[in-house]
Formats: C-alpha cells, structure tokens, sequence
C-alpha cells in the first residue's frame, strides 16, 4: 500500500485578500486527491492566530471555520492537532506534513514571508521562493527588472505617500505635466485589485492616491492603456511551461475587486483568447521569460494588455499565487491546456517536493 503525502493547506492570514484565500482553499480542498494525499487544513485568523482546523470544508469559504477551530481550541488546550500558536510551536508543521501548500494572496501569504517561514522550519511549500515572492509582489520592482529584462512596461510613476502628504500639489503638477487622465492608482503590494482606482480628473486623483496609500506606503501610478487585458499560466520550476492564452471582459470600467469576485458572472473569460496565433505565441514566450527574470518556481499567472490600436504588448504584473478557485483564470487555463484542476493540483505539490529535494 503506498503512503499516503501528508498536505497542509494553509489559507486565511492577515492580508486583505483574506476571504479570497478562503475561496481558493475551499476549491483546492475539494478537489485535491484524497486517495494519494491527507489534507490538514490550517487556518491563520485576520489577526494572526493559527489554527488547525477539523470541522466541514464548506465552512471555510464562509468564515465559520473560524469559530468553529476556536472552540475546539478552548475544549482541548492542551491538544496538539487543535491549535498552532506561531510563536512556539508552528516547527510542529515539519513533524506531521511533508509539504505545505499555501493557498494565500496578498501580503503576509504572496509576498516571501510565509515563504521565508517554511524555508526557516525546513518544509516543502508549493509555490515561489522567497525572492519571486518578494518581487512578484512589489509592482514597482517588478516592473524594475521586466525592465532591465527589456520586456515592454506601460509608462508609470511611484509615489511615496509621505512624499505625497508633505508635496500633494507639486506631485500633482508633475503627475498632469507628463501623464495624460486617466490614469490607474495602485498599492505597490497587493493583489485582487484591492485598493485601485481609475482616476479621470484631478479630484479623482487625490482620491485615488489617498485610497491606495491605505494599503501600502508606496503608491504606483500607470498610464492608461487603450488594450484587452490578456493572461497566461505558467507552470514548472527550471523548465517552466506556458499555458494557452485568455482574456478578460470585465464587467466594470476595469477589472477591479467586484467585477473579479462580486459581479455574478458578469464579467467573462474568453479562453482561448481570439487573437493571432503568432501573438499568442510572442505572449506566451514573454510570460516564460518574466516567469523566469523574477526566479519564480511552482506557478504564475502573467497578465499583459495588448494595445487595441497598434497590438503592442505590455507587460503588466507577475502574480506568484493568483486566484485558484476551480473557476479562476490561472486552473481555466491549464484546463483548456490540457490539464485539469485535479491534476494541476497535484504537479504543484510534485514540483514543490522536487524542488526542495533538488536543493
């Protein structure tokens, strides 16, 4: 008979992103192979706690995970399997998994500390290391080495929200002196579109730069671009391999927060995407070489506009966890690939193991 992997599925942490890990753990829950692998699932509270949790999978998506691994806590306080206080006893993950998949987004779970964490406690963990994490999440240094790699970036400006309190009206001047309205405000770390706006005067520009500087120190400014939002799945860790290409039909001015989680299905996924095979193929190509400037290992989604007028491509961020419910982009591309959520749940956690192994 052969053993099955011990998994620990972490999902929650402190992140904005909260409720969308519980989504994507939810999905991943139900779907992963319970005949090759035993599922821990391990919760992190918004404000921080640990917590084994052993109660229905359809609780979790809807927060009453969290109650419900509380009691149990307070019934069995001295219960190994209830509770994972991080501050002694988190090493204990080691002990009773053989690999971790961290099915978080957003700061705290995306952007290399959880990953630094599993690296310190000696754990396979699905996903990026450390640094692809680290800069995956960072807009701004992102854009700084697909840059350096000479791959094709929108014009931006960073704004530091210190700067911004003390100069708002000589940030401004610059902004309107070289930007053209609209314009996209974002926090340098975070995904989901949490935190952005699309500004179209100078009212709704402040207001952008006020919202986003909620989120993060540092404020990211884009042009607009006039393009179709374009993605890609990239799967793999020295070899890494690309997916069919998708598009995005937001059903709002953009792609923000709601029309991604909260829309009922009015935003649509067109994949394949309907554009030349010989521009998929150059999107596919440059998702490959992002994937790989930034040293990622595991999976990433690579999103690009493509400029409706001239169908130039830009590239516009790497995402190192991105959303994986059943029904995201990131497992509908590798569905229309060839390659379905079970089984794409599955090469994640054998690459992660290989990985580890390898180093």
């Amino acid at each position: 008979m052969i053993k099955k992997i011990n998994v620990a599925i972490v999902f929650g942490s402190k992140s904005g992103e909260h409720e969308i890990s519980l989504m994507s753990a939810t999905s991943v829950m139900n779907a992963i192979d319970q005949e090759k692998y035993n599922v821990l699932p391990v919760g992190i509270s918004k404000d921080g706690h640990w917590m084994l949790y052993n109660g229905p999978i359809k609780k979790i998506e809807t927060g009453e995970w969290e109650a419900i691994a509380k009691k149990e806590t307070k019934e069995n306080p001295n219960d190994k399997v209830s509770v994972i206080p991080l501050s002694r006893e988190v090493k204990r993950l080691s002990d009773v998994v053989d690999v971790v998949f961290p099915v978080l987004h957003g700061p705290f779970g995306e952007d290399g500390t959880i990953q630094g964490l599993l690296e310190m406690i000696d754990v396979p963990y699905v996903g990026a290391g450390v640094l692809a994490s680290a800069v995956g999440m960072d807009k701004i240094y992102t854009k700084k080495v697909f840059e350096h790699e000479e791959l094709p970036v929108g014009k931006y400006m960073v704004i530091m929200r210190k700067d911004f309190r003390e100069n708002q009206q000589e940030i401004i001047d610059i902004i309107e002196r070289d930007f053209e309205y609209p314009v996209f405000l974002k926090p340098a770390n975070l995904g989901s579109s949490v935190g952005i706006t699309k500004a179209h005067n100078r009212e709704e520009l402040v207001k952008g730069i006020e919202k986003a500087g909620e989120h993060d120190r540092k404020i990211l400014l884009e042009a607009f671009i006039n393009g179709r939002e374009i993605e890609c799945g990239v799967l793999g860790n020295d070899d890494p391999k690309a997916s069919i290409v998708g598009e995005i039909l937001p059903s709002h001015e953009f792609y923000d927060y709601d029309a991604k989680y909260f829309d009922d299905g009015k935003s649509k996924m067109v994949i394949p995407a309907d554009i030349a095979k010989e521009k998929a193929e150059e999107i596919r190509a440059m998702a490959v070489k992002a994937y790989k400037a930034i040293d990622c290992s595991g999976l990433a989604r690579v999103d690009f506009f493509l400029e409706k007028d001239t169908m130039k491509i830009y590239i516009n961020e790497v995402n190192t966890m991105p959303g994986f419910t059943k029904y995201s982009m990131y497992p509908l591309l590798w569905e229309k690939t060839g390659l379905s959520y079970g089984k794409l749940i599955d090469r994640l956690i054998t690459l992660a193991i290989e990985r580890y192994e390898e180093r």
